[in-house]
């Protein structure tokens, strides 16, 4: 459930008053069922962190150095479930998110979505079984980029 987040605020108390007050006023609190499993998560600690830890890298790892092998340019992240890659020459961000669907089937979110600076980037993600992640560099790789 990657949408579903907890988290916390701790540093000076009049900007987390701030946070307070403006986070009431955009939602309405965390659903039950997960503050319980950021209970079970605290208590757990690094005993489930890192089995997840390591599929995530593994997944990275393949991403990256598949994309890297056809041609696009890309940092290997250390701390997200997304990957950041910069747009071939001449295509805008939402312009190689439409080739990439349209020639490969791969889907991606356009860097533009996120504002000016993600303009010449898109982003895939992580979150899909390593081999679906080996099959989106052979597909890319089928396409004239």
């Amino acid at each position: 459930m990657t949408g579903w987040r907890i988290g916390m605020a701790v540093g000076n108390p009049d900007l987390v008053e701030g946070l307070a007050q403006a986070k009431s006023n955009l939602d309405s609190g965390i659903f039950q069922a997960i503050q319980e499993a950021g209970i079970e998560a605290l208590k757990l600690g690094e005993k489930i962190v890192e089995p997840s830890r390591k599929i995530y890298q593994e997944r990275r790892d393949i991403l990256v150095d598949g994309l890297r092998a056809v041609g696009l340019e890309c940092e290997r992240p250390r701390a997200t479930f997304y990957v950041w890659v910069a747009t071939p020459k001449g295509l805008s961000s939402a312009e190689f998110t439409t080739k990439l669907l349209e020639q490969a089937g791969v889907v991606t979110t356009p860097g533009n979505g996120f504002g000016e600076a993600g303009e010449g980037y898109v982003r895939f993600t992580v979150c899909v079984d390593k081999s679906k992640l080996k099959e989106v560099a052979e597909r890319i790789r089928r396409v004239k980029l």
